[in-house]
């Protein structure tokens, strides 16, 4: 398995794990205190808005920009009142979207690129694959978080 199939394996993996819960929680139960599931996809439509803008960049011969280099709670925080108007549906669409136009630029992308680094969308240094190890075990955590309120409590 390349390098690359692997960070496409992560990302499918982690999202797989998220959309196993979304039809069995009601959408708009708190999982933490400001976010229901629906503030949870839209911020991770917002982390792969910006792996895509990073790939796009690096596609470009451009130096990637960096969206949440004030800290990635205002990153977070941004991405979510973007979104703030939008129903449901659409952010469920637009975070499935987003995720299959990430592996589609990954799918692209030459393999020596996964591991050469880039400034990073918070800043500093880092990979692709930096990125990806990341944020794959991220959706998983909140994918956790939201599976352990469908346990009846005891």
């Amino acid at each position: 398995m390349t390098q690359k199939q692997e960070l496409i394996r992560i990302l499918e993996n982690s999202r797989a794990q998220m959309t196993a819960h979304l039809q069995e929680i009601d959408r708009n139960r708190k999982i933490y205190p400001l976010w229901t599931v629906r503030e949870i996809l839209a911020h991770l439509s917002g982390w792969d808005d910006a792996i895509i803008a990073f790939l796009q960049s690096i596609q470009a011969g451009k130096e990637p920009a960096t969206p949440a280099a004030r800290g990635m709670d205002v990153y977070n925080a941004e991405t979510v009142a973007t979104r703030e108007g939008l129903s449901y549906d659409h952010i469920y669409r637009e975070y499935l979207q987003t995720r299959e136009n990430l592996l589609q630029l990954i799918r692209q992308m030459p393999e020596e690129q996964v591991t050469q680094a880039y400034t990073l969308p918070w800043g500093g240094s880092g990979s692709l694959e930096d990125i990806v190890k990341i944020f794959g075990p991220h959706e998983i955590e909140h994918a956790q978080d939201v599976a352990k309120l469908l346990v009846p409590p005891k």
